[in-house]
């Protein structure tokens, strides 16, 4: 620090002040998954697909992913004051542009720079509250807290925004974030000093190719996964043009990072084989966790739940995830063998899709889907924090940094792919189980008759006429035929994370080298991606 005055006002207590960062980083939490709160109330507020919605999400999480690491160039520029008040009123004012615009074409490039603005906030809200944690022990602490609010963005934005969507169009959530934001940043600004962290390194040599090389190869990574089963793959000439982009552009930064003194990315921490486990392990923990998409999506559309009702049952899976995290960063205080944490929270992801690949019906009572839906958040909460800090502590010191930033970019990852194996499996798998329901399903076999004429006599006690009834009951063959193909897909799909998770149980068990790191965090300038 180039000033002997304190960050923080003398005055302030140490409790107020990190209740004021986490308070800062909670609305940008929040905004990150927030589409996804009610996609359909989105997709209808912006007059777009389902697909839109979630390529909006990839924008905002490239952007994030792109700029951690440019960030820090601007971190030790500004002093820590101004620049809060900088990045707080430029989210705020992207708030405001998100409640008021209904097109696509803005929508998207204010979603990347929300992304670009979080790394921002997380990163500065983050190493402040590190550099005032002494010990490990509060380190891991801050780590937990950190990315237990992360994994409970979606079940909680589903239970906030559950009324206001219903009362309102969408965009009143954004408006509601706009405003989430004044308390902490009028404590930021009571409390803090207008100091810097570091000594005034001026903007010039900025990496700003290899932050334009890596960004766009990731939106372009984003874009394939979401919209490639919809465009039929590479069989459409802009997932192919983007497929070639994407190719050129990584050649290029591989070989930019290799020449070059400094490198955006040091890739040296692929030499480490704990480092490369990590990220396997990352990798298919995200790929499950959002599997659970398929559960809500089975509540809303088979069993009929209103939001109300998916947001409420979803509750026990963010109780499982705080319960989860807990656990972690307690057997991780100990210093217990990263095994013990990793085996049983798969074990738990895997009871979850076996219990619910059995639970799948056309009828249920609720209270079926407590048990599994916290048992979800248990291994989800038990797997994440773990596996960060053991990536990150299986490089030295000095390239931690660039670890945590390939954790977040293997996280992105892994929320593309699940998106794009849903998309595929859904579309596959529907149709597939619905040509198979045909084959079987004719007018003239008699079950159906039998179906069709009692169906149709239902609704004409109920008063429709006959002729009437006759079509009603045909569309209700069709609604039945539709569910069951969801409930075959989502039995066939969880069945596959199934084999995958049991596969992931064994390389762990197996795998010789996962108790020769010592996972706990060496550096208290690290902030977790």
């Amino acid at each position: 620090m180039d000033s002997g005055i304190p960050i923080f006002k003398h005055w302030a207590p140490e409790w107020l002040i990190r209740a004021s960062l986490f308070l800062l980083i909670l609305p940008n939490i929040v905004l990150f998954f927030l589409p996804l709160a009610n996609i359909n109330a989105a997709a209808g507020f912006y007059g777009s697909e389902p697909a839109d919605i979630q390529f909006a999400v990839a924008l905002f999480y490239a952007g994030y992913v792109g700029f951690y690491n440019l960030e820090r160039r601007f971190f030790v520029f500004l002093a820590t004051r101004e620049y809060f008040i900088i990045i707080t009123f430029l989210q705020i004012l992207s708030c405001f542009i998100c409640y008021q615009v209904h097109e696509l074409y803005i929508f998207f490039p204010i979603r990347f720079l929300q992304g670009l603005l979080f790394a921002c906030t997380v990163n500065l809200s983050l190493s402040l509250m590190f550099t005032r944690l002494q010990s490990e022990r509060a380190r891991e602490v801050g780590f937990s807290v950190f990315f237990g609010f992360l994994l409970c963005a979606v079940p909680f934005n589903n239970f906030v925004t559950a009324d206001l969507i219903d009362a309102y169009n969408f965009g009143v959530v954004y408006k509601a974030t706009l405003f989430a934001y004044a308390p902490c940043l009028f404590l930021l600004l009571l409390t803090m000093n207008n100091v810097r962290l570091n000594v005034r390194f001026p903007l010039w040599n900025l990496d700003w190719q290899s932050f334009a090389l890596y960004t766009i190869v990731l939106v372009l990574l984003g874009y394939i996964m979401i919209y490639g089963q919809e465009y039929y793959w590479l069989q459409d000439l802009r997932i192919r043009n983007s497929v070639m982009v994407i190719g050129v552009l990584a050649v290029i930064y591989l070989v930019r990072q290799w020449k070059m003194r400094r490198p955006y990315l040091h890739l040296q921490v692929f030499r480490y084989r704990n480092f490369r486990m990590g990220l396997v392990v990352l990798f298919v923990m995200y790929i499950c966790r959002f599997a659970s998409g398929i559960t809500n999506s089975f509540y809303t559309t088979v069993l009929g739940f209103d939001p109300f009702h998916v947001s409420y049952i979803n509750l026990l899976n963010m109780g499982g995830i705080v319960v989860g995290v807990i656990i972690a960063c307690c057997m991780a205080l100990q210093k217990m063998r990263i095994r013990r944490m990793w085996i049983p929270g798969f074990v738990c992801l895997l009871g979850f899709h076996v219990s619910m690949y059995f639970l799948f019906d056309v009828q249920a009572d609720e209270w079926k889907y407590f048990i599994p839906l916290f048992v979800q958040g248990l291994g989800v909460g038990m797997i994440m924090v773990p596996t960060i800090i053991y990536i990150i502590s299986s490089v030295p010191v000095a390239i931690g940094g660039s670890a945590a930033s390939i954790g977040l970019l293997i996280r992105y990852l892994g929320f593309c792919v699940s998106i794009a194996l849903i998309n595929y499996f859904e579309l596959l798998g529907r149709s597939r189980h619905y040509n198979a329901f045909q084959d079987h399903l004719t007018k003239i076999d008699p079950v159906v008759r039998a179906t069709l004429h009692k169906q149709a006599h239902i609704l004409e006690t109920k008063g429709m006429p006959a002729s009437r009834a006759i079509k009603g009951a045909n569309k209700m063959l069709v609604a039945s035929l539709n569910k069951q193909d969801q409930i075959r897909f989502a039995m066939d799909y969880y069945e596959l994370i199934s084999c995958l998770i049991v596969a992931t149980l064994l390389l762990i068990a197996l795998w010789p080298y996962l108790n020769r790191t010592v996972v706990y965090l060496r550096s208290r300038r690290l902030s977790p991606a």
